[in-house]
């Protein structure tokens, strides 16, 4: 799968069953050495859009669950609960 094939599409906790962000306005984290995408870093957001300073949700790559044609859905452990 290409990374431009992944834009766009929203990000949903499976437990929560919570739109978490969407595709491209999230950034990945990338191992430098192999290539692979290791995990997203999603903005936590506020009311209208804007971003609250220094807040993010990490989901691992290895969290993913699913990747449809219009959402990914992911199984956020508790870390980022509370």
């Amino acid at each position: 799968m290409r990374l431009s094939e992944l834009s766009g599409k929203e990000i949903v906790d499976v437990k929560r069953a919570e739109r978490l962000g969407i595709l491209g306005n999230t950034d990945l984290e990338i191992n430098e050495s192999t290539g692979q995408i290791q995990a997203l870093l999603i903005p936590s957001l506020k009311w209208f859009g804007f971003r609250k300073q220094g807040e993010e949700v990490r989901v691992p790559w290895q969290q993913i669950k699913k990747i449809g044609t219009d959402m990914v859905i992911v199984d956020v452990t508790d870390q980022t609960e509370g």
